[in-house]
């Protein structure tokens, strides 16, 4: 009987290994940013990433086991940073790409050059493009990634606390005192966002508004004189102390400005508010506890 019952077992084993292995090997799709359908045979297996947060998702979706090449700048998690190098944002190896025989390829929209990805469609490589520019975006990132690597149920789960985070920060901050905010990406020149870059929606999820929303660049660059006649509540920069002195001491010599008199000049973390992965959503928290601290002393 013990046999018996030992043998009926391994059979339901082999069965649900052989199920699996079939499971695994359904073709899989997703429709990237760009509106263009991936089609895969099956769940991609070699993945070269072009972005360093689209590999930060990748481990996020429990497949950074699957990505075989990525640019500079990926460092997060650890194990990103023992990865095969094939670039930067500007230029790309298109050899070393090709030699790393991805069955799909990660590639950020607005952040790759336009030329690099022109070279990068000679090699007729099964091609995902990504550009986030509303948190919403971040979770649909991650459930097709887990879709085209085959960890849904992982993938999925991530989203969802993602959206619940993002939630609970929206529920928090709902009603506060309206704040008007510049956000410095950049000191010289000096380079600022406009309404559609995904920090603006994050200051928005704060209750804080974008000075420069009206923009028409994503990343426009303006002048001190703008700033002034802005006279924003806050002026916050993403910048961490291991970069050096802080783009924000440009400031100090414009007590003109409410943001200066006051102190409310900002620091935030840029590899947390500036990467399109799911931890920008800690980004966010840390933003917008700075941003109610202002609120305190303008009460």
């Amino acid at each position: 009987m013990a046999l018996r019952r030992r043998l009926r077992l391994a059979a339901a084993a082999c069965a649900l290994a052989l199920a699996s292995a079939a499971c695994a090997a359904q073709p899989v799709q997703a429709t990237d940013v760009e509106g263009h359908t991936v089609r895969l045979a099956a769940p991609a297996r070699r993945v070269v990433s072009l972005a360093p947060h689209l590999t930060e998702l990748m481990f996020a979706v429990g497949a950074g086991d699957r990505v075989v090449g990525t640019v500079e700048y990926a460092d997060f998690p650890d194990a990103a940073k023992r990865l095969p190098r094939v670039g930067d944002s500007a230029l790309l190896d298109l050899e070393r790409i090709a030699a790393l025989q991805p069955d799909l390829v990660l590639v950020w929209r607005h952040g790759n050059s336009p030329q690099q990805l022109q070279r990068l469609a000679t090699l007729r490589l099964p091609t995902y493009a990504s550009e986030a520019r509303t948190l919403a975006d971040i979770a649909r990132t991650l459930r097709d990634l887990g879709v085209l690597a085959g960890t849904q149920a992982v993938a999925g789960q991530r989203a969802q606390q993602f959206e619940d985070a993002v939630a609970a920060l929206r529920a928090r901050y709902a009603g506060r005192r309206p704040l008007q905010v510049f956000y410095q990406i950049w000191s010289q020149p000096l380079i600022t966002i406009n309404g559609e870059h995904l920090i603006s929606q994050v200051l928005g999820l704060c209750g804080a508004h974008n000075v420069f929303a009206g923009q028409k660049l994503l990343t426009p660059t303006v002048t001190e004189e703008a700033v002034l006649l802005a006279d924003p509540d806050a002026i916050v920069a993403g910048w961490s102390d291991s970069y050096g002195p802080s783009p924000l001491a440009r400031w100090h010599r414009l007590s003109a400005l409410r943001a200066v008199r006051q102190g409310h000049l900002l620091q935030v973390d840029p590899d947390l508010l500036h990467r399109q992965s799911d931890r920008v959503v800690l980004g966010a928290r840390e933003l917008c506890e700075k941003l109610d601290a202002v609120r305190d002393t303008l009460r």
